[in-house]
């Protein structure tokens, strides 16, 4: 389990997926875009939005059951992305690298970026905008939902 618990919300995420944007645009331009599926699908399609790209492929890489990491596995390799020369890979974040290195041994030649980056996977990816904790577990708007909680006075909660 991990010690805390960062939630971001879908606005948070659009925000911080166009600001990874501003940021690329400086180091552009690419011909297309690989999201690491699942999680820089979405990033991967706003960033796309912003960056004027049409050209988008995946990549899927098991790496997490639930919280627990295992053995990376490629069930989808990017085809279309060839070395990734002119390519710009898309994640939501980069945790242990262990992901990054295993698409970036695909694409030696592309651009990895992401939008949140802990401490042990920081030097795997290129660009991302925000750095989190290593202890920090991100809740994603795709993996939680909106549901009323009682105020703390009710739940006999103090400070």
């Amino acid at each position: 389990m991990a010690a805390r618990y960062y939630t971001v919300t879908w606005d948070q995420l659009h925000r911080d997926a166009r600001a990874l944007a501003w940021r690329l645009m400086e180091i552009g331009p690419f011909e297309g875009i690989v999201a690491v599926s699942r999680g820089g699908l979405i990033p991967a399609a706003i960033i796309a939005r912003e960056l004027d790209l049409r050209l988008l492929e995946s990549v899927c890489v098991v790496t997490y059951e639930d919280e627990e990491i295992g053995e990376p596995k490629v069930t989808k390799p990017p085809s279309a992305a060839g070395d990734g020369t002119g390519f710009l890979i898309i994640d939501d974040l980069v945790d242990s690298g262990t992901t990054a290195r295993v698409v970036r041994g695909l694409l030696p030649k592309a651009h990895f970026a992401c939008i949140y980056a802990k401490p042990a996977g920081r030097e795997t990816v290129d660009s991302f905008v925000t750095e989190v904790s290593q202890d920090t577990w991100i809740l994603f708007p795709w993996d939680t939902e909106p549901q009323f909680i009682a105020p703390l006075a009710r739940r006999g909660t103090a400070g």
